[in-house]
């Protein structure tokens, strides 16, 4: 007789339905019962093909796991069903329609997009400006962009409809998400970044209730993993219109600490395009280095909030021009529009995901040319950046301010280091407070993300007088002591001309043997103070002693020479008070060699000043 094949419950379970009676015909698979166990639903299926020769449950009863549900004798199986074309065999125009559920979250998120609000994104390009999804589109790696909250609506469900804040206030105004950027040059783990924009054309970019924790929560996981933040910050500040908390301020929010929160740990940078005022401002001002673009205006209270504190009536232009704001170091970056912004963003964070295999030396012979052989002739000391690092890798911060000091980051042999330069157009290269404001901060800069410094130093010193004295100079120029000592990178100075006083070691880590080495240039010429300062304080008697005229400046000139000669590079080294005299043209050579030598300490990362 043949074998019966039998069914057995899978589990404890009650029979909600069969789908076969007694003689039925089956196949193998085929769903034969429901059953029901802690409110859900199991499919049994048949272990064989046959005909069903009992059922032992009636519907409602309870069986116990391992119990006989039915047998299945030999016999003829249902006729089989033609099997299911696969989507290519019937094109996409006959793809099925998606399921319910599926289809309404499709629907749903169409609505986040820009195609779904052609009109908001028209008045967005009449002004020139590109929308939170394209600059984003253009920023991240194609494909790796993953969206946090994209379903999210305004806080106002008490003044608006559903329908209408779905439409309107697409993921509540603030797009947020990871993605990876320069991918291509770094690869899928250094790439790793978090995005958040403020869409300007939801509600004029305004922080409302849910962005901000949508921002707290990506916020988080920047932390947490450790990722570079990108911030498009423009927008109006906080929203008043939110109704469905019962809030009287909001000032609760853990959003500004959060962003503070990230200061040292990873690198943040901020682009401004457009308006950016009051909160979104605050938010900006936190970032390590700001972007912004030439139509740009940054201020901690727009139009309105200005107007409310009884100050005036001004237009959204008057307040925070991209002109006020790079001349006063707010700006770090200034492009002409957001494509340029983007650009110089995925720039900024390449210095920050590692080394390059890849690079373009410059012509080292050029380093030659760079200081003039007279000694009092001015030159621009930038050409000296541009000739020691990587052909196409330098990217200057803070151009518009404090002129006194060049800083910059840049590759040398592929790998990031940040860069100073004294700037001997201006003031002869003395250090303002500005100046030394600018280097301090880049010092934090450098040091709390692992950059090695490199410092160009041609300076007379800090400057002096009465009218430098009114601006706190002695507070702001012993910030740059301070920062570097408390430096937990790789130090190199290179003097290039002018080495002298407080402002040459500042310049230098705090003196010449702070960093891992100090060379100088042929040029190079040093003393406690300039020189012509130093003999007429240290030699007045002898120069009082001849007449006024031409006589006692004879005697100034000779005391000069003196004091030039006994400075000179190779009578320094030849002291041990610098480390070599070394040909213009070896400079990238000698920085590579140490780069490749030095390590950095492993102090905690300190914080990175907002100024």
């Amino acid at each position: 007789m043949p074998r019966m094949t039998e069914l057995r419950s899978p589990l404890q379970a009650q029979v909600v339905q069969w789908l076969v009676a007694p003689g039925d015909a089956v196949r193998a698979g085929d769903v034969v019962v429901i059953l029901e166990a802690m409110k859900m639903e199991h499919e049994v299926r048949s272990p064989a093909s046959g005909r069903v020769r009992e059922r032992l449950f009636g519907q409602g009863e309870t069986v116990q796991q391992g119990e006989l549900l039915l047998a299945i004798e030999p016999g003829e199986a249902a006729a089989a069903s033609a099997p299911t074309p696969t989507l290519a065999q019937r094109g996409r125009e006959e793809q099925p329609q998606a399921r319910g559920d599926l289809q309404r979250v499709l629907d749903r998120h169409a609505l986040t997009l820009d195609a779904a609000r052609p009109q908001a994104v028209g008045k967005r390009h009449a002004l020139g400006l590109r929308t939170a999804r394209e600059n984003i589109a253009d920023l991240c790696d194609p494909g790796t962009f993953s969206e946090y909250g994209a379903l999210a609506v305004a806080a106002q469900r008490n003044r608006r409809g559903e329908d209408d804040l779905a439409r309107n206030t697409p993921a509540d105004g603030m797009v947020t998400g990871t993605a990876r950027i320069n991918g291509e040059l770094f690869g899928p783990e250094r790439s790793q970044a978090a995005v958040l924009a403020y869409d300007a054309t939801v509600l004029a970019g305004t922080q409302g209730f849910r962005n901000h924790q949508k921002t707290d929560r990506l916020l988080g996981l920047a932390l947490k993993h450790k990722l570079p933040v990108v911030l498009f910050a423009e927008g109006g500040g906080g929203r008043p219109g939110d109704t469905d908390m019962p809030i009287v301020a909001g000032l609760q929010v853990p959003t500004f600490a959060s962003f503070a929160r990230l200061n040292g740990q990873v690198p943040v940078v901020g682009i401004a395009a457009g308006r950016c005022f009051a909160g979104n401002a605050a938010l900006l001002g936190c970032c390590d280095a700001i972007i912004a673009t030439a139509g740009s205006n940054i201020g901690m209270g727009g139009p309105a909030m200005v107007e409310g504190g009884g100050l005036g009536a001004f237009r959204p232009e008057d307040i925070g021009p991209s002109g006020v704001q790079h001349a006063n170091g707010v700006i770090d970056v200034l492009v002409d529009d957001e494509a340029q912004a983007v650009a110089a963003a995925r720039h900024y964070l390449s210095f920050f995901q590692g080394s390059l295999a890849r690079f373009e030396a410059p012509d080292p012979l050029a380093l030659r040319q760079v200081v003039p052989e007279k000694r009092v002739r001015a030159y621009d000391s930038r050409a000296a950046l541009r000739g020691i690092p990587d052909t196409g890798s330098l990217l200057e911060l803070r151009t518009g301010f404090g002129a006194g000091i060049h800083t910059a980051l840049a590759r040398i042999e592929g790998r990031p280091v940040g860069l100073l330069a004294s700037n001997p157009l201006h003031l002869g290269g003395a250090i303002d407070a500005d100046a030394a404001d600018k280097a301090a901060r880049f010092l934090q800069l450098c040091n709390a993300h692992g950059l090695p410094i490199v410092s160009l130093v041609d300076t007379p010193g800090f400057m002096v007088g009465p009218a430098i004295e009114e601006r706190a100079q002695v507070r702001h120029v012993s910030r740059m002591f301070v920062a570097a000592a408390h430096l937990r990178v790789p130090f190199f100075a290179v003097v290039l001309r002018k080495g002298y006083g407080l402002g040459a070691m500042a310049m230098a880590a705090g003196g010449f043997h702070a960093p891992e080495f100090t060379v100088a240039w042929p040029s190079g010429e040093f003393g406690g103070m300039g020189l012509e300062g130093a003999v007429r304080l240290g030699y007045r008697k002898e120069l009082e002693a001849v007449p006024e005229g031409a006589q006692r400046e004879a005697l100034f000139e000779q005391l000069v020479a003196k004091q030039y000669e006994a400075g000179q590079a190779m009578n320094m080294a030849a002291t041990l008070e610098i480390d070599a005299v070394i040909d213009p043209a070896q400079t990238r050579a000698w920085l590579a060699r140490g780069l490749a030598a030095a390590r950095m300490s492993s102090e905690p990362p300190p914080l990175i000043d907002t100024w």
